[in-house]
């Protein structure tokens, strides 16, 4: 388990750890105008293995996949570190991505395999308090990498760490017995990689490189459409379905899909520009922006665990309601802060965030895995991590869009709306740097700063939408649950008349 935790924290932290160096790797390998790619390629890749690894896994067994995705990954990060251009470390970065993509679900599904339902909820507790770790400490370790180092060993390091995590589970994870007539959904895996590159591609685009309403839009929003339509038909009529249509019976699956999607999407809200409003309105060095983040992640450590403990007396209600409402509280308390706040009061918001993640990030994944057969717990695993790599991925879209908004409509009452050529987007950073916009510094991090807060504010509400939903999940573990909800919802469907 400890190696399994070790290769989830790699590839979890590799997402996030290139935000802080990745201005220092332009300058080295230049290609500026593929800025985005650096991060976007890695996101997709992953997104897309996701379901594909957590159903081969249920099918080959978590082990080998394990394995394969960890050589993946180390000789992506090998390569990544000798990229000598930025198309070059695009690609390898991308290659992180699919090894990246095969660690996470099956690390996840195999505390299902290794432990029964009593026993996941601690499990489940650590690798969540682990996933907050790697998705904090990346900005932090990636401008302390490179300020003291170089960019390079932002990559060099997961060798070391990587090898030791291949040692341990090649030696100590149990294999599985094998699945005797597989067939595989090539069709299914085909469709389904379409949909969520073109589907996640869009939500990169839109806003950037096109309108809204654009023909671009209409395009690329039908063949989402159309690939949708038909990986749902071919599911239906697919022998052994990559992502089994009798898994949205079963309500549980359903309400924690639900809420990982909303979960994904209100903590990339917050994280996404949050070292860049400590570093450019607070006026943090990288390092010192990405330190700051460490409340968050201790506040989510000791709920995660806390829950993930204790969650089989407690049942998984309690902590789907209160985190919520935790977790909003911080970020509308984050949407206070300005320019002037003591850094004192950040920590202490940001900790009150923490403990609010903290309160879901264990619990949903161990409702969704009660409620799972062993058979079809691998897909139904990286079914959930799937949806919250959505949230994730269309949050980048949407609050740079909320962003933009904001600052179009502070410069309204700026002096800075009646000077012309000032960008009405987070562009407007850029201004900072010139001689002749020097009078109006505090006018632009004002606005900036603004536009920032009003994000978190959305954050927050979008978190609160859990509530909607988590009134809904019931139960508790026990250790003879083997998927009951899903027996139950099949027998039911069986004893009824067909169409």
């Amino acid at each position: 388990m400890f190696g399994l935790a070790l290769g989830m924290l790699l590839a979890i932290l590799d997402g996030t750890i290139v935000s802080t160096s990745l201005p220092t790797i332009i300058r080295d390998l230049g290609g500026e105008e593929h800025y985005s790619w650096a991060i976007t390629g890695f996101m997709l890749c992953e997104t897309i293995m996701i379901p594909i690894s957590g159903k081969l896994s249920d099918l080959y067994g978590r082990k080998p996949l394990f394995l394969i995705g960890i050589a993946i990954f180390m000789t992506g990060s090998v390569l990544a570190g000798f990229s000598g251009d930025m198309n070059q470390f695009i690609i390898f970065r991308a290659m992180q991505g699919f090894g990246g993509g095969m660690l996470i679900p099956v690390a996840t599904a195999a505390v299902a395999d290794l432990y029964s339902p009593e026993e996941r909820g601690k499990m489940q507790g650590i690798l969540g308090s682990l996933f907050a770790v790697a998705m904090c400490l990346g900005p932090f370790l990636g401008g302390y990498i490179t300020d003291n180092l170089s960019w390079h060993w932002a990559f060099f390091i997961n060798i070391p760490l990587g090898i030791f995590a291949l040692i341990l589970t090649a030696k100590k994870f149990p294999a599985q017995e094998p699945v005797e007539n597989i067939s595989v959904d090539y069709m299914g895996i085909g469709l389904l990689s379409a949909f969520l590159m073109v589907f996640l591609l869009f939500f990169t685009w839109v806003g950037v490189d096109f309108e809204w309403a654009s023909t671009e839009t209409f395009i690329m929003v039908v063949a989402s459409v159309a690939i949708m339509i038909a990986f749902i038909w071919n599911e239906f009529k697919a022998k052994d379905p990559v992502l089994n249509p009798s898994l949205f019976k079963n309500r549980t699956f359903v309400y924690c899909s639900t809420i990982m999607l909303i979960f994904g999407m209100g903590m990339m809200g917050l994280m996404m520009y949050l070292p860049l409003f400590m570093q450019t309105v607070v006026g943090m060095s990288p390092t010192n922006s990405g330190l700051v983040t460490l409340p968050l992640v201790i506040g989510i450590m000791i709920t995660a665990m806390a829950s993930g403990f204790s969650v089989k007396r407690t049942g998984y209600r309690p902590w789907l309601v209160v985190g919520p409402i935790i977790a909003a509280a911080g970020m509308f308390l984050l949407s206070t802060l300005d320019m002037n706040s003591a850094i004192d009061l950040a920590v202490a918001y940001l900790f009150v965030t923490g403990v609010g993640m903290g309160c879901m990030m264990s619990v949903v994944m161990i409702a969704a895995q009660n409620s799972a057969k062993r058979t079809e717990m691998g897909m139904t695993t990286s079914s959930v991590n799937l949806f919250r790599s959505i949230g994730s991925t269309v949050a980048i879209s949407i609050f740079t869009m909320i962003i933009n908004g904001r600052i179009a409509q502070e410069l309204l009452t700026s002096p800075l709306g009646d000077v012309p050529g000032v960008p009405h987007t987070v562009g407007i950073l850029a201004l900072l740097e010139m001689e002749e916009f020097k009078a109006f510094w505090s006018d632009i991090i004002s606005i900036y700063s603004n536009s920032v807060t009003y994000s978190f504010m959305i954050a927050g509400i979008i978190v609160l939408l859990v509530l909607a939903i988590s009134i809904f999940v019931k139960g508790k573990p026990h250790d003879d649950d083997d998927g009951q909800e899903v027996i139950e919802v099949e027998k039911k469907h069986a004893e009824e008349p067909s169409v």
